[in-house]
């Protein structure tokens, strides 16, 4: 075959692996290894290859019997074929020599090879692949594609490489033993290559734009205005957004804070910075927007700020101010340039309502600096593949600590949680009560809201309702905020309105929320340093997930344990998040192996 066509069949068979280069080739290693090297003893339990010449043969109705002697060994064995195919009954002839490959058993002084195959060549391990090509046709792929000089081309250090090619080229002992798996020194290569396809491919799908303008008022004599101190993490964070904005590019950051930590303050720090240019800040609900909206006139009384809801008329001119809040009713309206956007709880906005806004207030070439915020922490080795992509600040620190004690209760513990939401309403404090469903379902074990709703209405003055499908949820959540005692609802109420009375949410069928979803509702509790409850209500006798989240109020620290319990979705292709991301990477175990990868790639660069 020619070297154009050679190449063309390459091509196809990577299409067929559904790999785009030789570091994927690299990646799907080996399943297992076929011994060829003739060994000068018998290996019981094991496959193996002898060199042997048939003495006898004898035929019964069901099987081929042979009986060895074993030039390897020195001595004789048997061998079987159970129910042999008409052509096996004319591969062996008595007095010749094969070189045969298979398990060889022993029992009362005698040994069995079962189901002997003829090799053709000896003397090295040839590789077994579990790909959908066969593996005859994969490993002369491995052969012509994978080599040292390639793998140093696609960026990979040398150590590395030395693993991959032992792997697919083993000279002495595999790098796989079966019910063992592959040597840590492998894995470890198989991990860091894997990682570093991955984050040289988010590198290459990060785009980059000419700022509109650079932004670089100071803020700090504004933090001194404010009638609490910064934590630390809050002024890094807003050194980092302060060094991204005053550069000619558009900057890409997104801050990541845990719930209560203080990630508004930081919005409001960068609307200071942008000075005297205009700010918008998308936020997902009226409520949030409203609270957001409040916070910034209450501390920046001195830039003038407008609120843009479904409510606001479409034809209104933002040109006077200097900060513009709103809901998605922003995506709707006639905006002016601004050159910094923001958009708080960025995951609740699909990608294409956030290019949306900025593609808004883009002219032909430039675009406005972007800040996403999210209050959902994500585990930090995460955080350090995702920088590949979009620079990332965490904040991790509180401004103050909430007294949140977190228990895992069950139906006996029903009396005692009677009576601590009676003692909780008589001090006016707020209860949340969190069902898995609005209606009926026979597949759950659990009340619904409609089935518990009576039971609580009929013990409680004040009680409200809401759920994801009811159209009227920001106004009831409001009137609760102001009028409420219990609240029973589904986890629409995960993110959002701020209840300063809230001192305890009870979760129904909490084993059945990722621990994300649990630490945002618990969350929800003790915003103004209430001591605060947070009950975990099931039917299961134990969880070791749950019991692990009652150990710890970090979110970064949660995010890291939902990881370890359920892994997480994909960048790249956007896939669901459930499922394995990575072929050799456990993102819940390999934070080190991440952060090796990151620093290798960034002294390459700096190289």
């Amino acid at each position: 075959m020619s070297i154009l066509a050679n190449e063309k069949a390459d091509r196809d068979r990577f299409k067929q692996l559904n790999i785009e280069s030789v570091i994927g080739l690299a990646l799907l290693a080996p399943s297992g290894y076929d011994d060829r090297r003739l060994r000068p003893a018998l290996h019981e339990h094991e496959s193996q290859t002898i060199d042997a010449t048939v003495e006898a043969i004898s035929r019964t109705h069901h099987t081929l019997q042979l009986t060895l002697f074993v030039h390897n060994f020195g001595h004789k064995i048997d061998a079987v074929i159970f129910r042999p195919k008409p052509y096996m009954l004319r591969q062996f002839v008595v007095d010749e020599r094969y070189y045969l490959f298979g398990k060889i058993e022993c029992s009362g002084g005698r040994c069995q090879m079962t189901h002997p195959q003829k090799v053709t060549s000896v003397g090295a391990m040839t590789p077994r692949y579990k790909t959908v090509l066969r593996t005859d046709v994969m490993g002369r792929l491995v052969a012509r594609r994978l080599t040292k000089r390639e793998l140093w081309e696609a960026g990979l250090p040398e150590k590395v490489i030395t693993q991959l090619m032992k792997i697919h080229f083993p000279t002495d002992e595999p790098m796989y033993k079966s019910g063992v798996g592959y040597t840590q020194e492998a894995l470890y290569a198989l991990k860091f290559t894997e990682l570093f396809d991955y984050m040289q491919r988010l590198k290459q799908k990060r785009q980059h734009f000419t700022a509109l303008c650079s932004l670089d008022s100071p803020w700090r004599p504004w933090s001194k205005t404010l009638p609490f101190k910064l934590t630390d993490e809050q002024i890094r964070t807003i050194d980092e957004i302060q060094e991204d904005l005053s550069k000619e590019s558009a900057a890409r950051r997104m801050i990541v804070g845990d719930v209560g930590s203080g990630k508004t303050m930081v919005i409001l720090a960068a609307v200071m910075i942008a000075r005297p240019h205009r700010a918008i800040l998308m936020a997902p609900t009226t409520i949030l927007a409203n609270q957001l909206f409040e916070e910034a006139q209450k501390y920046l009384p001195e830039i003038s700020s407008t609120l843009v809801t479904n409510k606001t008329k479409k034809k209104q001119s933002f040109e006077e101010y200097g900060l513009i809040v709103g809901t998605h009713a922003l995506l709707y309206r006639d905006l002016p340039e601004a050159a910094l956007v923001m958009i708080d709880e960025q995951h609740r906005f699909g990608t294409a309502q956030r290019n949306r806004l900025e593609k808004l207030i883009a002219s032909e070439h430039k675009r406005p600096h972007l800040l996403q915020f999210s209050a959902t922490p994500i585990p930090r080795t995460q955080a350090m593949i995702d920088s590949a992509h979009i620079d990332v600040s965490l904040i991790t620190q509180t401004p103050f600590k909430k007294d949140i004690a977190t228990e895992v209760i069950h139906k006996v513990d029903f009396p005692a949680l009677m009576e601590h939401i009676k003692a909780e309403v008589a001090l006016q404090h707020q209860v949340l009560l969190v069902y898995p469903l609005v209606e009926q379902s026979e597949a759950l074990n659990y009340q619904s809201i409609e089935e518990a709703r009576s039971f609580w209405e009929t013990r409680f003055e004040e009680v409200y309702v809401t759920h994801g499908k009811d159209k009227a949820k920001e106004q009831v959540l409001l009137d609760f905020r102001e009028k409420g005692n219990v609240l029973l609802a589904t986890t629409v109420v995960e993110v959002g309105i701020s209840l300063p009375r809230l001192s305890t949410v009870v979760i129904v069928g909490a084993e059945r929320l990722g621990l994300s979803s649990l630490h945002q509702l618990r969350g929800r509790v003790s915003r103004t340093g209430l001591k605060g409850y947070c009950y975990l209500f099931t039917h299961q006798d134990g969880s070791e997930r749950l019991d692990a989240f009652t150990t710890t109020d970090n979110g970064f620290d949660i995010a890291q344990l939902d990881l370890k319990f359920r892994q997480s979705g994909d960048l790249l292709t956007g896939k669901s998040q459930s499922g394995k991301r990575f072929l050799w990477v456990d993102m819940a175990e390999d934070a080190a192996v991440v952060k090796e990868v990151k620093n290798y790639i960034e002294e390459k660069i700096e190289h």
